[in-house]
């Protein structure tokens, strides 16, 4: 009896010892990242990287209108290379595009290239893929263009982020690849909209009021 009473008392600091480490000093894990979000097209399916996509406005009238590829303005290369918006929703379609992801498939806050997916001659293959400018003086802000490249670490990479109104906007992320992969939206990334250049819509980056768009399977 005098045995098992000794027991106990010897036992008893490595109950309370136990009870204070565990209500105490619990090691924080790390919490599991969210899932990323899929990209939708406008009949709410995800976007797909074998298939083509037009960039419409979600807007109507003058307030609408599709993306397409055009001549800029003083431009010296052999094929279209500017990146416009059309005045309105009412006319032409815009150019269709074809979204590659950097791996996986088409995400919000993920980077991927943008390239117009029309027949063209080798010689223009390479100004199908958007890229960002250097910083135009008149506008004092850089414009869109094409002659970029695929998977490379330069101004070629965009991504897709959700709107805060309606549908999505685009953000350019030039050489974000260097410094880390997934990155916040709002650091290193400037938002995508619109300057007029000759009477056009040249998307361009802004500091505010961003394009907002939809996608719609070609």
């Amino acid at each position: 009896m005098k045995c098992l009473f000794l027991l106990c008392l010897c036992l008893v600091p490595i109950v309370v010892f136990s009870s204070t480490f565990t209500s105490q000093n619990l090691i924080d894990l790390p919490s599991e990242s969210p899932l990323p979000k899929p990209v939708l097209d406008t009949n709410g399916k995800e976007l797909n990287p074998n298939s083509s996509y037009r960039i419409i406005s979600i807007g109507r009238g003058a307030l609408g209108g599709d993306v397409y590829l055009g001549k800029s303005p003083n431009s010296d290369a052999p094929c279209p290379d500017g990146v416009f918006r059309y005045n309105s929703d009412v006319g032409p379609s815009g150019t269709p595009v074809r979204f590659t992801p950097l791996s996986g498939g088409i995400f919000e806050d993920q980077l991927l290239n943008i390239q117009f997916n029309i027949p063209t001659v080798k010689l223009c293959v390479s100004y199908t893929i958007w890229k960002v400018g250097n910083l135009n003086a008149y506008f004092r802000t850089m414009l869109l263009e094409t002659g970029g490249t695929i998977g490379q670490a330069d101004n070629s990479y965009f991504k897709i982020v959700k709107s805060s109104k309606i549908g999505y906007n685009l953000l350019s992320c030039p050489f974000t690849s260097i410094i880390c992969l997934r990155c916040p939206e709002d650091q290193f990334c400037a938002k995508v909209g619109v300057v007029i250049q000759n009477g056009k819509r040249r998307l361009a980056l802004v500091n505010e009021n961003p394009l907002d768009v939809l996608f719609q399977e070609v």
